[in-house]
């Protein structure tokens, strides 16, 4: 036979408890304040995310000038060597031909 001080009434307590917050916290989860709130949240959400694409796109666009301008600069120092080069060649055949 089961005695009254052998059954875990402190376990049985934390179950009521957690039955009792579960359901209250789903009532109140799905009132409509808790809908207005969800809802401001995320349309706060949206506008960081639209502003983060834009800066996203900023970046972007900033990164393929420089990208540009970093190959352009390339190719003028490419040619700059190839002219020097070209100068340097042209110097070694007129000292060559003048001996």
């Amino acid at each position: 036979m089961i005695k009254m001080k052998d059954i875990p009434w402190n376990k049985i307590g934390l179950f009521a408890g957690g039955v009792l917050f579960g359901t209250a916290g789903i009532r109140i989860l799905s009132s409509k304040d808790a809908k207005k709130c969800y809802t401001q949240a995320t349309a706060a959400v949206l506008r960081a995310k639209s502003d983060v694409m834009q800066t996203v796109t900023n970046v972007r666009e900033n990164c393929d000038d420089i990208l540009a301008d970093a190959k352009e600069i390339n190719e003028q120092r490419a040619i700059k060597e190839e002219a020097a080069v070209i100068e340097d060649t042209v110097e070694e055949i007129a000292d060559t031909s003048e001996e």
